[in-house]
């Protein structure tokens, strides 16, 4: 993995300045509200990134430790929190190193597609069992991932996307190659900072994500002993999928016993 890292981190909150992370908390708080047999209170974040929505749901008064392998997310996040009175830390921890410190939890969350970072068989199941051994008994798995028929149908090869910032403009290019054999995404980011005064900096850096079919990941979780109770389209309470289905967000539950 190697993403958002240095300045591409002081960015990301500008690039999703309009992703509804409140609507998103919302719907993950009610899935840990009706699954979530003896209650929910503790929850482990991966992946938290700069804590749009660990914030949210701390709101909703869970105690998360909200983790994420890169330092320069995390310090992003920890200004964000600096003055406010939560139950929500921020420690740095890569998901294929699990357990977590203080484990068990209620639940583990992990959305934005970030189980796909990982990338490979190995990894994928590294990190499914280190999620297990994290879970108290009857502990609960919200889990986002890219879906594979919305990504071989419709992926964009280019996407140029402008962002207003104070004194300039962020214009960012996304070029995008398959590994369909592989199920995995490159996507080279170059982003330049566009000051008004006619100067400016780049930045480059290449992400790769891995997308799965709804079956698949069905046997991933199974395989690993976290039984799959529901997967919607999004964050909706919609369970009917399709080509143009681009995010699912899954529900498992450790076995009780």
């Amino acid at each position: 993995m190697g993403s958002y890292l240095g300045r591409h981190a002081e960015y990301y909150d500008t690039f999703y300045a309009e992703k509804d992370y409140a609507g998103e908390a919302a719907f993950v708080h009610a899935c840990l509200q009706e699954f979530g047999a003896g209650g929910v209170k503790r929850v482990l974040e991966l992946a938290c990134g700069t804590g749009g929505h660990s914030f949210r749901l701390a709101e909703y008064g869970y105690d998360i430790l909200a983790t994420d392998y890169s330092q320069d997310m995390l310090a992003v996040a920890r200004r964000k929190l600096a003055g406010r009175e939560l139950p929500l830390r921020f420690e740095r921890l890569d998901m294929r190193d699990l357990p977590a410190p203080g484990e068990p939890y209620d639940a583990v969350v992990c959305l934005f597609d970030s189980i796909g970072y990982v990338q490979t068989n190995a990894a994928i199941g590294q990190v499914l069992d280190g999620i297990r051994r994290s879970l108290r008994p009857g502990g609960l798995l919200v889990m986002e991932f890219w879906h594979a028929p919305a990504m071989l149908k419709h992926y964009e090869p280019l996407r140029v996307k402008r962002f207003p910032i104070e004194g300039g403009e962020l214009l960012r290019i996304s070029e995008t190659r398959l590994e369909p054999e592989n199920s995995l995404a490159h996507v080279a980011y170059t982003i330049y900072d566009l000051k008004a005064d006619g100067t400016y900096t780049c930045l480059k850096e290449t992400q790769t994500n891995r997308y799965f079919l709804q079956g698949e990941m069905r046997l991933w979780l199974e395989t690993h002993r976290l039984t799959p109770l529901r997967f919607y389209n999004g964050f909706a309470d919609d369970e009917r999928m399709s080509d143009q289905t681009w995010h699912i967000l899954a529900v498992a539950q450790r076995e009780a016993a």
